[in-house]
Order: C-alpha cells, then sequence, then structure tokens
C-alpha cells in the first residue's frame, strides 16, 4: 500500500513539475532563455535546486558523462520515469548545454 501511494504521489508531482513555470511570457521560445531559470522550473522537483538528485539521478557532474547532444537527447525523448519534452526546442538546447558544463 506504501509503494502504491508513493507511487501516486511521485507521478503527480510529475505531472505538475511538467505543467509548471512559463506562463507569464508571450511567444514561448525565447532567444537568450535563462537555462538555470529554466532547470528550476522544469527539472529541480525531481533533481534537486543543487543539481544533487532526488527522484532523479544527479546532475551536478553530468558533462563529464553525458555530452550536449545525449543531454539533449534525454530531454527529447525521456529516460527511465523523466518523461520526454519537458523542455522543447531553444530551451531544451539552452538547458543542456548548460549541463553539459556541469563537470
Amino acid at each position: 500500500m506504501k509503494k502504491k501511494l508513493l507511487a501516486l504521489l511521485m507521478g503527480t508531482s510529475l505531472a505538475l513539475a511538467a505543467c509548471g513555470g512559463g506562463g507569464d511570457e508571450a511567444g514561448g521560445d525565447k532567444a537568450g532563455a535563462d537555462p538555470e531559470k529554466l532547470f528550476n522550473q522544469k527539472c529541480s522537483s525531481c533533481h534537486g535546486g543543487n543539481l544533487e538528485g532526488g527522484v532523479g539521478p544527479k546532475l551536478s557532474d553530468v558533462g563529464s558523462r553525458l555530452s550536449q547532444e545525449e543531454i539533449e537527447s534525454v530531454i527529447a525523448n525521456g529516460q527511465g520515469s523523466m518523461p520526454p519534452k519537458l523542455l522543447e526546442g531553444e530551451d531544451a538546447s539552452a538547458v543542456a548545454e548548460w549541463l553539459a558544463n556541469k563537470k
């Protein structure tokens, strides 16, 4: 019973995280998007505010394991329990570049 409740809570938090942020900007994708702000809005609920991990893996040194292109692929396609396309377009590229520099 506890596992089912935990799974329900994790699924709900993922869904809410996927829907959060970005509502006060007109036009969606913006050149020069702040990747740290985007990460905090869309990713930190699972990966931690300091990239320390939590429900999702630690990302503080992800650039030493994955290239920017590989990170973009994970963002686009999802991996494990991470749903695909939480970020898209220039936002995904900006966050992937920012994370690729975390070594």
